[in-house]
């Protein structure tokens, strides 16, 4: 404990420099996924395919990424070369979960805005995305969670964030060092969830409190299912 407190300044820079080495591949995982996402549910006949070969990226071990991603002509021990290997991995899990949320529309609601005149680039916007919103925000927040824990792997490429914690104190046998980067993940990723959470009533005041249909609720399982296995691998 006492490491802990004589430490606190450290703690909170790499807590801040992890924040920020999560936050934008969360954020351009999303942008990206969504026009992936919605080719594999446009075009169904591609859609297995689309789906799998994106699904398999998380499966690549994340020092064999980063190896790969140097060989493509970025600095290896750079933070760029973290950002584009969790951005990749984000597009991964997050590009299922729009196709799901698309496939969770109501035909019936899709129906009536072509009825009523709606083209494509209108209805997708005004209709489609917004009433995906439920399950997208499913697969955000388990995209979010599974990038702030993934990025502690920059250490191996010299990039400094809580993942020093770890190493650190596993070298050094400070055991309160290496719990204080395990508590700052965690709690990084909970704050993050409830503000997605947050930002989904805002963004969404029109869904109920209740719980997701039945056919989201699977959707969201199955993300859920998935994260896990895969990138964290080194």
């Amino acid at each position: 404990m006492s490491w802990v407190l004589d430490n606190l300044d450290l703690i909170w820079s790499l807590t801040l420099v992890h924040l920020r080495q999560s936050i934008i591949p969360i954020v351009l995982g999303f942008v990206i996924a969504i026009p992936v996402g919605w080719l594999a549910w446009r075009f169904t006949r591609l859609r297995g395919t689309v789906l799998t070969t994106i699904g398999l990226l998380y499966t690549i071990p994340s020092l064999g990424l980063f190896a790969l991603l140097a060989a493509g002509g970025v600095p290896l021990l750079s933070e760029t070369n973290l950002i584009i290997a969790l951005t990749i991995y984000g597009v991964a899990i997050m590009t299922r979960s729009v196709t799901d949320g698309l496939d969770s529309v109501d035909p019936a609601t899709r129906s009536a805005a072509i009825a009523v005149g709606f083209g494509p680039w209108r209805r997708f916007w005004t209709v489609d995305l917004p009433l995906s919103g439920p399950v997208l925000l499913a697969g955000l927040r388990v995209t979010a969670t599974s990038t702030i824990s993934l990025a502690t792997v920059g250490v191996l490429i010299g990039q400094t964030n809580l993942g020093y914690l770890f190493t650190n104190g596993f070298q050094r046998r400070i055991v309160p060092e290496i719990l204080a980067g395990v508590v700052a993940v965690v709690a990084i990723a909970l704050i993050v969830d409830l503000l997605l959470v947050l930002a989904g009533r805002f963004a969404m005041p029109w869904v109920p409190r209740r719980s997701l249909t039945r056919r989201e609720r699977a959707a969201a399982r199955a993300l859920t299912a998935q994260a896990p296995v895969g990138g964290g691998v080194t």
